[in-house]
């Protein structure tokens, strides 16, 4: 795009310092100020808000140039290659470490820079600053730009606002189907929040409609941060998350799954502006490792409402057992994963005995066991020629892991005759006989009332979880029914081993433990009312969520 007026420039005076700036254009003569030019100029920058991004769009004599530079970033666009050649300020100012010069392209390119520049510098609002001859010299540039610039400004203003500023905290809650968010639901109104949900329809990632919505949400609700399960609604190219930094809105993210399967390879430019909590205390220093500062261990809970005594009356018969176990085969997602991994053939056959390696090694990470232990397989993670394919890799040594893990606890159970809930995985590995099975049951609707009508529900842990205790030992408890569980380390810290729970360490201590629990039904009730009575007081969503509202007040308040 060309100058919109052919012209000249002149300085005045002609010899000495420049105090003015004279234009020809055509037979017009203009004046870049007048009289009293360079104290004019220099009193443009005390109108520039602290705590702004300036933008001179013209540079004029330097003068304001010259004192906003003094004060932090400031850009300049100015394209006139005229008045350059008689001021020499682009080259002289150019190569500045605080000072970016945009002296080409159309309105839209200046812009798309000035938002890049800007998000380099944490958003902060835009304070275009026009120069009045620059906009008659050129409008079909500058003033659009500065349309743009000056509506940004606006905006700016009101999406980026104090946070914190009442008792009752404001939650921008990314919505979903996924597990947990129920229970966010509840326990957000039970702590006095107010909460706006953002549905993601479709898929775990946020649409444009998505992105709409939430700026529309940013503007009438003004939340005090945003909310999301396992990063649910962020696209891994981190174009989300640079939207919620740019908009100064902090985000919490719970993790309830292995957050490695879920932020691997994740751009995230907020991670200063996030905070991430994790289900699993043994995450802390890989979530660290990966630049985020606000790392904080949140544990799984209960909803009590929903799970709780008195609601097995008119399950069916065939759900009481002496013994039963809910969960996956792992079948299906080590298959899965397989498919998605396209390892070569040799390494297809071999991944089982590396997988059994990795869940007895006790390593958190299938990166760094292979790094160590199987060098050759971590060459082969690293030459996939996708992220798909790498992700799959990890996600197929750790669901086989826990597939093997369990099909060994699971038959330990099997001279009680248990019942097994789960997919038809079971079927095929166990074989028929001296067990039932039933398919899987809803969680809400039928586990609260499944789980009081087994004298002893057994569980064990996958391998995605380094020392943490799964949904089972708060749910069980909470409805009235008795657990028989794998050791967790981080377990100690939530329940008394002795009067709250009981646990096995190794696989083959679970037939004597199911032997003389079956044979102890007083034990297995005090045990189980004294976990009960641990939950209610410590261990409900509510709980957790009164943690997170509490140290996303701490770490993202505004000044009073």
């Amino acid at each position: 795009m060309s100058p919109a007026l052919p012209y000249t420039a002149e300085p005045v005076p002609e010899t000495g310092a420049i105090q003015d700036l004279r234009v020809r254009v055509g037979a017009k003569t203009w004046h870049l100020w007048g009289r009293d030019g360079l104290r004019r100029e220099a009193d443009l920058a005390d109108g520039v808000p602290a705590d702004s991004l300036p933008v001179l769009l013209g540079a004029g004599l330097g003068r304001c140039l010259k004192r906003l530079a003094e004060r932090g970033p400031v850009a300049v666009v100015d394209r006139e290659d005229p008045i350059e050649a008689v001021t020499g300020l682009r080259a002289a100012w150019t190569n500045r470490d605080n000072v970016l010069w945009i002296a080409a392209g159309t309105p839209d390119q200046a812009f798309a820079r000035l938002e890049a520049w800007q998000r380099e510098h944490g958003g902060k609002p835009f304070a275009p600053v026009l120069l009045a001859l620059y906009r008659r010299l050129d409008p079909e540039f500058y003033a659009p730009l500065h349309h743009r610039l000056d509506g940004a400004a606006v905006f700016q203003g009101k999406i980026r606002y104090p946070k914190f500023q009442s008792a009752k905290p404001r939650v921008l809650f990314f919505d979903s189907d996924y597990f947990l968010c129920r229970e966010i639901r509840s326990a957000l109104a039970a702590n006095g929040a107010e909460c706006r949900p953002l549905v993601l329809e479709g898929g775990k990632t946020g649409s444009q409609r998505f992105v709409e919505e939430l700026l529309r949400a940013v503007v009438e609700f003004r939340p005090d941060f945003a909310l999301t399960v396992n990063h649910l609604g962020l696209d891994r190219e981190g174009r989300l998350a640079g939207l919620l930094a740019d908009l100064g809105m902090p985000l919490a993210s719970w993790f309830v799954d292995n957050p490695h399967l879920i932020l691997h390879e994740y751009a995230h430019p907020g991670a200063e502006n996030t905070a991430l909590f994790t289900f699993d205390a043994g995450n802390l220093d890989l979530l660290r490792a990966k630049g985020f500062a606000h790392v904080h261990h949140l544990p799984l809970a209960t909803d009590p409402d929903r799970f709780r005594p008195g609601l097995s009356a008119g399950a069916p018969a065939s759900w009481a057992a002496d013994v039963s176990f809910v969960g996956s085969s792992m079948a299906r997602p080590v298959a899965e994963c397989l498919e998605k991994a396209d390892l070569l053939p040799e390494l297809r056959d071999e991944y089982p005995a590396v997988a059994a390696a990795f869940g007895a090694s006790g390593e958190p990470s299938v990166t760094a066991y292979l790094s160590t232990r199987r060098p050759d397989w971590a060459d082969a993670l690293r030459d996939l020629p996708t992220t798909e394919n790498r992700l799959a890799l990890e996600s197929l040594i750790t669901w086989e892991a826990t597939r093997q893990y369990r099909l060994d606890c699971v038959r330990r159970i099997l001279p009680f005759s248990p019942l097994v809930v789960g997919d038809d995985g079971w079927r095929d590995q166990i074989g028929p006989g001296g067990w039932r099975q039933l398919s899987r049951l809803d969680y809400y609707a039928d586990l609260p009332r499944f789980y009081p009508l087994s004298k002893i529900n057994f569980n064990c842990t996958s391998r995605q979880m380094i020392g943490a205790v799964n949904q089972r030992v708060f749910d069980v408890p909470a409805c009235g029914g008795f657990l028989l569980t794998d050791y967790r380390e981080q377990m100690e810290a939530l329940f008394d081993l002795d009067d709250e729970a009981v646990v096995f360490r190794r696989p083959d201590e679970i037939p004597d433990l199911v032997r003389s629990l079956l044979a102890d039904g007083q034990r297995r009730k005090r045990i189980a009312q004294n976990a009960r009575r641990r939950i209610l007081a410590e261990h409900t969503y509510t709980h957790r969520l009164a943690t997170l509202l509490s140290v996303m007040r701490q770490t993202f308040s505004s000044p009073a």
